[in-house]
């Protein structure tokens, strides 16, 4: 029995050193009296409430973890229409923040955060995110200060957090995500949001590296290869006939193929179509007379868009005559300009 006891104090003792006392203090203004905060935690891909803290009457509430990871939650007023407020804590940190709910927004404001870099960083997304919300005119501004924020705490786990504001337009802020992995995994390699851009990061095909290749087969059914066109400049352009910005693209890229296709381009175009016979129909219909069209029909799945991280369309890879990736997401205007630098 004592040995039992020993052990499982020993046991005890080595956890504590891992497990540490992780607190975040508030005080919130502007709700009633009554008011509770609701704690949601990631559960299944989404934020469940998984907790219910009392608030005293100076508007003062407390949230203690032992953890040995980095905490991720959500706070929410119970009973109110109210934008979740998110809160990174690491383990050890003290952290004090003041709220205040506004109820004209149904939001939360943090108006001071002490004791967390992360929760300093949150303050000013929190700022124009609130400030845009009071003015929607501002909401255009919105971007640019993210992205601007997020450079500058690159480093910070919230980064990762908040880059993911970014998502459906991944391709367009690459760089910014691979600054967000390069800052991140060095210091939080196992946590769920690095890992994440981590994997985005490393999904896309990199401007300089070598175009891996693509094997489908074209309405025939017959097999084509990307490395067949070795030697071409080709531009890989991955597109359905579903998608109205893909169709509105086309033109342009049809007449650039006859503009430059005599001087060694080439299109080696990638459907993300679930249906045969609509992508063949798209394909007359928008007179896209090269013949390099595959498809495995399998629409988001496809085996050619997963190959390049492909996450939207229309999405295209410029690849060189030694199969070299020139460029990304080149259309209109700014792909015209890349082939006659080629080319003239």
């Amino acid at each position: 029995m004592k040995r039992l006891i020993l052990l499982t104090l020993l046991v005890a003792a080595m956890l504590s050193v891992h497990a540490q006392k992780t607190t975040l203090t508030g005080t919130l203004a502007g709700a009633t009296n009554d008011a509770k905060m609701v704690v949601s935690e990631v559960r299944g891909g989404k934020l469940v409430p998984t907790d219910t803290v009392a608030i005293d009457s100076r508007g003062r509430f407390k949230i203690e973890r032992q953890t040995a990871d980095e905490l991720f939650f959500a706070l929410s007023l119970a009973g109110q229409q109210c934008q979740p407020l998110h809160v990174i804590l690491l383990p050890r940190e003290r952290v004090e923040i003041s709220l205040r709910y506004r109820i004209d927004l149904a939001a939360l404001q943090l108006t001071d955060a002490r004791g967390s870099e992360n929760m300093r960083m949150y303050q000013k997304y929190n700022a124009f995110a609130i400030a845009a919300t009071d003015n929607p005119s501002l909401q255009s501004t919105i971007p640019d200060s993210m992205e601007t924020l997020i450079r500058n705490h690159s480093t910070e786990l919230m980064a990762a957090f908040l880059v993911t504001y970014f998502e459906s337009a991944f391709d367009q802020y690459y760089d910014l995500y691979k600054t967000v992995r390069d800052g991140t995994k060095p210091r939080y390699p196992n946590n769920e949001f690095v890992k994440h851009v981590d994997q985005r990061v490393s999904s896309v095909v990199a401007i300089g590296s070598e175009a891996p290749d693509i094997v489908l087969p074209d309405p025939d059914g017959v097999e084509r290869r990307l490395s067949d066109l070795r030697g071409k400049v080709v531009l890989i352009d991955f597109w359905a006939s579903w998608c109205r910005p893909c169709r509105a693209e086309n033109p342009n890229v049809v007449r650039l193929y006859h503009t430059y296709k005599e001087r060694g381009f080439e299109i080696f175009s990638v459907s993300l179509d679930n249906g045969r016979e609509a992508w063949i129909n798209a394909i007359k219909a928008d007179g896209l007379v090269w013949p390099n069209h595959v498809s495995d029909l399998r629409g988001w799945s496809s085996a050619g868009g997963r190959l390049y991280g492909i996450m939207s369309i229309p999405a295209t890879v410029l690849v060189d005559r030694n199969g070299k990736v020139l460029a990304r997401n080149l259309r209109g205007a700014q792909l015209e300009q890349k082939l006659k630098e080629i080319f003239e």
